[in-house]
């Protein structure tokens, strides 16, 4: 009997996300548009990847381009609930085109530091022109995998990520490489693609689902139960589902 390579659907995934992503990051780099979602999808719901209020809000604390806003493939901000203080040290799960990281690195302030981690190269090189346009100092890029952060243990007070967890088909892993580098007494804060139910057998093998953010949503209930096995506690759950959602964004908060 043949041996069956477990790896194989994992790595397959990986490459089916990492291509989607890499194509909207050269999208971006030739100076045009992109959807987070590809068509039929609803990974971004039916308003701005960012609400209009909490962009609204950030943009009165700090300045970034318009044009690196509109770059967001997010479901949401989780700055709306990191409550990012001067001087301390940001992590973000799967950073892009670095947004986030801007947003976080001038909450900061010169004294604190952000790091970005994506896997993809595209975007990386993304996130790199970009930071040449904001001119910010306290920010950097990392190539890696959420399962394998390239981040020492314990040295960072602050971990968000958008919409990039539920990508992942090894979601216990990576929650438990985030417990182990946040510092103690650290926090997350999470805005993630949900759903309402078990997904379909069927939808969760479809590669193309998986980079559009559905495939690879789990129920709310494993999500914060995957959490509190790695080890956060203080878990704290915003956002429901319309009526007829198969998946929908929610943010979560935690601490180690």
């Amino acid at each position: 009997m043949p041996l069956v390579n477990v790896m194989e659907p994992i790595l397959e995934t990986r490459e089916q996300v990492r291509e989607h992503y890499a194509e909207h990051a050269r999208t971006f780099l030739k100076g045009n548009a992109a959807s987070c979602c590809g068509t039929g999808s609803s990974c971004c719901g039916t308003e701005d990847t960012i609400p209009v209020q909490a962009l609204t809000t950030l943009r009165d604390t700090v300045e970034i381009p318009n044009d690196i806003v509109q770059m967001s493939l997010g479901c949401g901000t989780p700055l709306e609930l990191a409550a990012i203080q001067k001087g301390e040290t940001v992590l973000d799960l799967g950073s892009g085109g670095g947004l986030d990281c801007f947003f976080a690195a001038r909450l900061v302030g010169e004294t604190g530091h952000v790091i970005g981690v994506d896997m993809t190269p595209d975007m990386l090189k993304l996130a790199h022109e970009n930071k040449q346009k904001v001119g910010l100092n306290n920010v950097e890029f990392r190539h890696g995998y959420l399962e394998a952060l390239p981040v020492d243990d314990a040295s960072v007070d602050v971990i968000i990520s958008n919409c990039v967890i539920n990508l992942s088909t090894d979601k216990d892993t990576v929650f438990r490489e985030a417990y182990r580098v946040l510092k103690p007494g650290g926090r997350v804060a999470f805005s993630d693609m949900i759903a309402r139910t078990a997904l379909p057998r069927g939808l969760q093998k479809n590669m193309e689902a998986w980079s559009e953010c559905v495939a690879g949503a789990i129920p709310r209930e494993d999500y914060q139960e995957k959490m509190e096995r790695a080890g956060f506690k203080n878990i704290n759950v915003i956002g429901a589902p319309q009526a007829d959602d198969l998946v929908y964004s929610a943010k979560f908060q935690a601490r180690k």
